[in-house]
C-alpha cells in the first residue's frame, strides 16, 4: 500500500489532463495539514485534495467537499492572497520522486503578472505542502521544519527550496542496462530489495511485481543471478519505465479473500486469480485512491480526534479493573466464614469436652458426619472460643455482603466502559464522538463546563438493506442502542447482539412480513459481529431474539439489557456484501 513515485506519475498525468489551464476558484484548509483546492476549468469545476498528514499523506481529485473552520488558518489566507484566481500553467514531477509541482500565474496588487510554485511532497512523516516564489525561495509551508527538527533541510519562510537527497537512489527513467546491472550486482541482498533500494519511485510491491514478470524469485540474492536473469529483469524494468513515460497507466486494486490488500498504477499479477482473489481496475487513479483511502483516512482522523475520550475511558477502565481485582481477592478471603460459623456451633455443642488449656478439640461435624479438629486459644474457655469464631464469622459475613454489592457495581461499570470503548472503535464522524462524549459527561467521567448546554446530537444509527429488502439498523453507541431497542423497534422486530462481549444492538424491522428469510438472519448476525469487539474473528457467537423478549432492568447503564430466551448462531464478521441504505 505504497504511495510510490509511479503512483505519483499517474496522478500527475491525470492532473495535467484535468487541471492545466484551470483557475483557482476556492482555497480551503479543512484540516491543519490539508488543502482542498477548487479549480474552474473549461471542462467543469474540479476539486483537488492535498493532505500532508504524517500517517496518511494523499493527493487526488475528488467530487466531495469538506467543511472548513470559520476562521481560515494563516497558510490558507496567504495562499488566497497570492493565488486566488491564479491559472495553473504546469504540473510536473521531478524524476520519479514523490513530489508534485504546480506552476501558477497570477496578477499581483499592481496588476503585473507573477508566477508562484506550490509543491506537494508526499513522503510519509516528512510530507509537506510548500509555497515558493519563482526564484525558489520558500514563502511559507503548511508545516515548518527548523534546523532543530531536521539537519538535512530547513523548511521555513525565506529559505531556498530544494529536494533533499537523503538516499543514494537513481532515476529509473534515465538508467541503461549496464548501469542497472552494475547497481543490482553491488547490493548483496534479495533482488526485490535491491530494486526498490536502488531506484526512486519503486515500492516493495512494484519491485515484487517486476520480479514476477521476469520469472525471478524476488527473495533470491542478487549474487545468484545469471546474465539471462539480469536481462529478463531489465526487460521488465524497461517496460515499466516505458509505460510511465508514455503514461500507459492501469490503476487497480488487488483483493484477497474479498479484502483489498494492495493497489498499484500498473497491472498487479502477484496475487493470483480465482475464487475471491481478483483485481479491480479503475478509470482514474483519483477514483482508486479516494475509494481505497476514504475509510482509512476517516478512521485515522477520527482516532486523532477521539484521543482524549479514549484516554479518559482507558484511565477509568484501568482504575475499575484494579479495584475489581482487589475486591475479588477480598471476596476470596471471606470464603472461610462458614468454617468459622461451624466451629462456633460445634464448640457450643461439644465444648464441655474441651480440657482447660487445650489447643484443639476433636468433634463430629453434625452437618457432614465427618470428624473435624477445631483449633482453640488455650487462654480462653470453649464458650469464649466459640464467641471469637462467631465474631470472625459475622465480620466476614458483613464484608461478603458489602463486597457482593460493590463488585456487582464495579463489574457493571467495567462492562459499561468497555461498551463505550467499543463505540469509540466504530465511530466514523465527529457527531458520533459528540454523543459518546455526552454519555461520558452524564456518567460523571467528564465535567460539564459551567453554563454550557447539552450538545445537540445529530448522529444517527447505521442503516443497511438486506438482500431480501429488509431494513437493518445498527446502534453506534449505548444511547443509540437504547433508542433502537426500546423506542424504535416494535415487539415482533428481531434483535441481534454479540454474545458476552461489547457491541452494537442490531434491529431488523419485520414490516408486514410474517417472518425473516434465513439469509436476512445471517446478514443481521454479520452486522452484529462486525460492530462488536469480535470484529475480524473467523466466528462470532450471536444471540438473536424478538425485541419483545428484551428487557431493561431498572437503573441499568445505557445499552444494558437482559433476555432469558434466545436463539444463537456462530458467524463471520464479513459485511462486504451487505448494502448500506441510500440516505
Amino acid at each position: 500500500m505504497a504511495f510510490d513515485g509511479v503512483t505519483i506519475a499517474n496522478i500527475v498525468s491525470e492532473l495535467k489532463k484535468e487541471l492545466l489551464g484551470g483557475r483557482l476558484y476556492k482555497i480551503a484548509q479543512p484540516e491543519e495539514d490539508e488543502l482542498l483546492l477548487t479549480i474552474r476549468h473549461p471542462s467543469g469545476q474540479k476539486r483537488l485534495l492535498i493532505s500532508a498528514d504524517a500517517s496518511l499523506p494523499l493527493i487526488y481529485l475528488t467530487a466531495s467537499n469538506k467543511p472548513s473552520p470559520q476562521t481560515a488558518p494563516n497558510f490558507c489566507m496567504l495562499l488566497r492572497k497570492h493565488l486566488q484566481n491564479g491559472r495553473i500553467t504546469d504540473i510536473s514531477q521531478p524524476g520519479l520522486e514523490r513530489i508534485i509541482r504546480f506552476d501558477i500565474e497570477h496578477l499581483d496588487d499592481m496588476g503585473d503578472l507573477r508566477r508562484k510554485i506550490l509543491v506537494a511532497e508526499i513522503m510519509g512523516k516528512h510530507s509537506n505542502i510548500i509555497f515558493c516564489n519563482d526564484d525558489g525561495l520558500i514563502i511559507d509551508s503548511i508545516k515548518h521544519v527548523s534546523a532543530a527538527v531536521s539537519s538535512v533541510r530547513e523548511v521555513l519562510p525565506g529559505k531556498p527550496y530544494f529536494i533533499a537527497r537523503t538516499q543514494d537512489k537513481l532515476d529509473p527513467l534515465s538508467t541503461d542496462y549496464a548501469h542497472f546491472r552494475a547497481v543490482l550486482a553491488s547490493r548483496p541482498q534479495p533482488v526485490f530489495k535491491a530494486l526498490y533500494g536502488s531506484f526512486t519511485g519503486i515500492s516493495p510491491i512494484l519491485a515484487q511485481e517486476l520480479c514476477q514478470e521476469a520469472g525471478t524469485d524476488g527473495e533470491r540474492p542478487t549474487a545468484a543471478l545469471t546474465e539471462s536473469d539480469y536481462e529478463r529483469l531489465y526487460l521488465s524494468f524497461s517496460e515499466m519505465t516505458a509505460a510511465v513515460r508514455e503514461e500507459r497507466f492501469t490503476p487497480n486494486i488487488a483483493y484477497t479473500n474479498g479484502s483489498p490488500v494492495e493497489y498499484c498504477a500498473l497491472p498487479l499479477t502477484i496475487y493470483g486469480y480465482g475464487g475471491s482473489d481478483c483485481t479491480v481496475t479503475y478509470e482514474s487513479i483519483s477514483a482508486l485512491l479516494e475509494h481505497y483511502y476514504a475509510e482509512k483516512n476517516t478512521l485515522t482522523r477520527i482516532r486523532q480526534k477521539s484521543a482524549d475520550l479514549r484516554r479518559i475511558v482507558q484511565t477509568a477502565l484501568e482504575r475499575n479493573i484494579k479495584k475489581y481485582d482487589l475486591q475479588q481477592r477480598q471476596m476470596k478471603d471471606t470464603e472461610k466464614r462458614e468454617t468459622w460459623r461451624v466451629y462456633g456451633e460445634l464448640l457450643n455443642a461439644y465444648g464441655y469436652g474441651a480440657q482447660p488449656g487445650a489447643e484443639s478439640l476433636e468433634a463430629e461435624n453434625f452437618y457432614t458426619g465427618e470428624p473435624v479438629r477445631i483449633p482453640l486459644d488455650p487462654t480462653l474457655s470453649a464458650t469464649e472460643n466459640a464467641k471469637k469464631y462467631f465474631e470472625k464469622y459475622n465480620k466476614l459475613k458483613r464484608t461478603h455482603e458489602a463486597l457482593s454489592e460493590l463488585t456487582k457495581e464495579v463489574k457493571e461499570e467495567i462492562d459499561h466502559l468497555e461498551s463505550v470503548s467499543a463505540a469509540l472503535d466504530i465511530a466514523l464522524y465527529e457527531e458520533d464522538l459528540a454523543q459518546i462524549k455526552e454519555e461520558l459527561t452524564e456518567s460523571g467521567y467528564i465535567r460539564r463546563k459551567s453554563g454550557s448546554r447539552k450538545q445537540k446530537i445529530t448522529s444517527k444509527p447505521y442503516h443497511y438493506i438486506s438482500s431480501d429488502g429488509f431494513h437493518m439498523y445498527v446502534g453506534k453507541n449505548n444511547y443509540q442502542n437504547d433508542e433502537l431497542t426500546f423506542k424504535f423497534a416494535s415487539g415482533n422486530d428481531w434483535w441481534f447482539h454479540a454474545k458476552q462481549m461489547p457491541g452494537s444492538h442490531v434491529i431488523v424491522k419485520l414490516g408486514d412480513a410474517q417472518e425473516l428469510p434465513d439469509r436476512t438472519f445471517e446478514e443481521a448476525a454479520r452486522l452484529a459481529a462486525y460492530y462488536s469487539r469480535g470484529r475480524g474473528q473467523n466466528k462470532v457467537e450471536i444471540d438473536y431474539v424478538q425485541k419483545k423478549h428484551v428487557k431493561k432492568p431498572g437503573g441499568a447503564k445505557p445499552g444494558f439489557v437482559v433476555y432469558y430466551t434466545n436463539f444463537s448462531m456462530a458467524i463471520d464478521s464479513d459485511i462486504s456484501a451487505i448494502r448500506p441504505a441510500a440516505e
